[in-house]
């Protein structure tokens, strides 16, 4: 039972990840917007995009899904300073505590490991 539930909570944590590719992918403005709020280049979206679906792929296949757990917790925390817009958008401050907890739980994973329904380690 812990195997199938780490594996269905690896897929629905991907899930997020493989959903921000797909919206990078089919509508960039946005995300082109909010880095650009951080004087970044709005190009730096292709490289995200890509990174949120190997990323997602590999949480749910591997390899190294430890790795990934750790790398997507850091991610996870840093793409939090994009929502942090307490006067613009005080609902943005839910999407920070949403991230931090994404984060916590992959954190946990990468503390587990991927139990044995993956090909890799």
């Amino acid at each position: 039972m812990p195997d199938i539930l780490n594996l269905i909570g690896r897929v629905l944590i991907a899930l997020l990840f493989l959903g921000g590719a797909a919206q990078k992918f089919s509508d960039p403005k946005i995300v082109e917007q909010m880095i650009g709020w951080l004087h970044l280049p709005g190009w730096l979206v292709w490289p995200l995009a890509a990174f949120n679906l190997i990323a997602g792929l590999a949480l749910i296949f591997g390899p190294r899904v430890r790795l990934w757990a750790l790398v997507l917790a850091g991610y996870c925390i840093f793409t939090s300073w994009f929502h942090w817009q307490l006067r613009a958008d005080p609902w943005q401050v839910t999407i920070v505590v949403k991230n931090w907890a994404i984060a916590g739980g992959l954190l946990i994973l990468a503390a587990q490991g991927p139990g044995r329904f993956t090909r890799w380690r």
